[in-house]
């Protein structure tokens, strides 16, 4: 496997993942040739992100208006092509956490444990009304840094 700058030890990193979705590739997703278009994965990793964070009790409702948690940055690496049909598990994990915002990673495996696409992102929590970055709770953090329930559909 290629090097990828955000992973020091792959086996260690991707044992690291409890959390995952199951997500189907759609018709809608892919080329005439039936080639998952690129953009695609970040539709997943949205979906998986949602899961995770609701599934930490962080995942804004918009309910409130007030506050919530914002995407910052998000980067992919394609490891292997992905096909119309094919089934997907995207796994999602808390990798670093600092004052106001988190490091999300993203493992999307087919089958029995081929890897084929990994991903990063940085999440921000804001102050809508200001429009700027606010401290996470101490709370938050314990729940970013404690282990998610584990979930597949």
């Amino acid at each position: 496997m290629k090097s990828i700058e955000y992973i020091d030890d792959f086996s260690s990193w991707a044992e690291e993942f409890e959390f995952f979705i199951t997500v189907d590739i759609r018709f809608s997703e892919t080329d005439m040739y039936g080639h998952m278009n690129n953009v695609s994965p970040f539709i997943y990793f949205e979906e998986a992100r949602i899961a995770y964070l609701r599934s930490l009790g962080l995942f804004n409702d918009f309910s409130n208006k007030e506050e919530g948690i914002i995407v910052a940055d998000l980067q992919c690496n394609y490891l292997k092509q992905l096909f119309f049909g094919d089934q997907v598990n995207v796994h999602v994990k808390t990798k670093e956490v600092g004052n106001s915002s988190f490091d999300v990673h993203y493992m999307v495996t087919k089958g029995e444990f081929d890897v084929v696409l990994t991903a990063r992102g940085r999440l921000v929590y804001i102050d809508a009304n200001l429009g700027k970055s606010k401290p996470l709770t101490e709370n938050m953090k314990e729940k970013l840094l404690g282990k998610p329930l584990l979930r597949h559909k």
